[in-house]
């Protein structure tokens, strides 16, 4: 098989890929874990992350994955009894709010479904009916990995004003990180998760939870929080050991520092961003090649609303399973799985596929990553419009400039 010989390229929604430079940062010794060194790493850390997301609040760091994020934030900021309002538009706020409802707190949703962004409309008058303000915080995402919706965090912010409700505006950008842009205060969230493994082009293993100061003292008399999981001692640690409640996870946080280098001060945030959003319309030209002579079509129909790190595309079952199979048997390509896409009609989720599209990629990788779908199309028969690789590489070129895409 042409697939056992060469690299992989796992093109799912994170974990992404990891550079080279950042594996290397990572294989070294153990340091001394007492020495100024650490210390200073991981002082500049911070001060990048909180620059990432564009906020002069505080930035946490837990060795954890998103769902410790998620965690992180219910205890430090509820008591049992408080009540929360979910804004689900996909899978994962759904989950978020299930960590909370497991840990006491009353959870209520307003679910959008799977193909739609936040009604804002809808989650003010929603507000509005809270006169007593019950409902502490909004809790919702940037981007959902599952249905690929990206979320206009103003426009919610926004109405949550316009509703005159106090409630706190709580974003996972988990999947949005470094791969959209996100700007924290200007927007108007007080608390924000992020995590390693996605366009932070890092190993799991790094939680990441930022808050402003209207946070920290609605959480205050917060009954939940416990020693690992507080905030404050990693903000404001009287020894370095408190920052992450025992042992630093030294490789991870070398790895990180190379990984910001490379985003922040190498290729710049706003190259950054560009080269995503170029990326992402490179795969949505294809798509919507595909999709004029066959029944293949994005998840989320409108490109305004779609994530630049993810794209969810349904092609009718099976076939969204079968040709996840081919590619990964014969190209050496994995895709996302239809997370969340099943239904009484497909209760296997077999006719959807994600493209993961985040973090360290380039036209390259994207283009061999279409031609390989294409390829898996005509292996297994599938109806579909031609021109679409001729579409992506055209949305891959020259800048107007003349100059390659960064």
């Amino acid at each position: 098989m042409y697939a056992s010989s060469g690299r992989t390229y796992t093109a799912i929604p994170g974990p992404s890929v990891i550079p080279d430079r950042v594996l290397n940062a990572m294989h070294r010794a153990s340091p001394d874990i007492y020495s100024t060194e650490l210390r200073d790493l991981t002082s500049g850390l911070i001060d990048d992350l909180k620059g990432l997301v564009r906020t002069k609040g505080e930035a946490a760091i837990y060795i954890a994955n998103g769902h410790g994020a998620w965690e992180a934030s219910v205890s430090n900021l509820f008591s049992r009894g408080d009540t929360v309002l979910v804004l689900e538009t996909g899978l994962f706020a759904n989950g978020w709010g299930g960590f909370a409802s497991a840990l006491g707190v009353n959870v209520e949703t307003i679910d959008f479904g799977m193909r739609s962004d936040v009604d804002c409309e809808r989650l003010a008058e929603t507000l509005k009916q809270d006169s007593d303000g019950r409902i502490k915080a909004v809790l919702t995402v940037h981007v959902d990995t599952a249905s690929s919706v990206r979320n206009d965090i103003t426009a919610i912010s926004k109405a949550i004003q316009a509703a005159g409700h106090p409630a706190l505006l709580l974003v996972d950008c988990i999947a949005s990180l470094a791969c959209d842009d996100f700007q924290m205060d200007e927007w108007g969230a007080d608390v924000v998760l992020a995590a390693s493994q996605k366009g932070l082009m890092l190993a799991p293993g790094l939680a990441f939870v930022f808050f402003n100061q209207r946070a920290l003292q609605a959480g205050r008399s917060a009954d939940l929080r416990t020693p690992y999981w507080d905030w404050q001692r990693r903000v404001d640690p009287d020894e370095f050991y408190q920052r992450f409640c025992g042992t630093a996870p030294t490789s991870l946080l070398f790895g990180l520092h190379e990984s910001l280098q490379m985003l922040i001060h190498e290729e710049g945030l706003a190259s950054v961003f560009e080269r995503h959003e170029r990326l992402a319309r490179a795969i949505w030209s294809a798509v919507g090649m595909w999709g004029q002579g066959g029944p293949l079509e994005f998840n989320i129909p409108d490109p305004s609303k779609r994530s630049h790190a993810v794209t969810a595309i349904r092609a009718g079952p099976p076939y969204g399973s079968k040709l996840r199979d081919w590619v990964s048997r014969n190209a050496g390509l994995n895709l996302g799985i239809g997370l969340g896409m099943s239904t009484p009609e497909d209760s296997e989720a077999t006719g959807s596929f994600r493209i993961g599209h985040m973090g360290h990629i380039n036209p390259h990788m994207i283009l061999g990553a279409l031609a390989s779908i294409e390829a898996g199309f005509e292996a297994i028969g599938y109806r579909r419009g031609r021109g679409a690789l001729e579409a992506a590489a055209a949305e891959c070129g020259l800048k107007d400039s003349g100059q390659p895409l960064a």
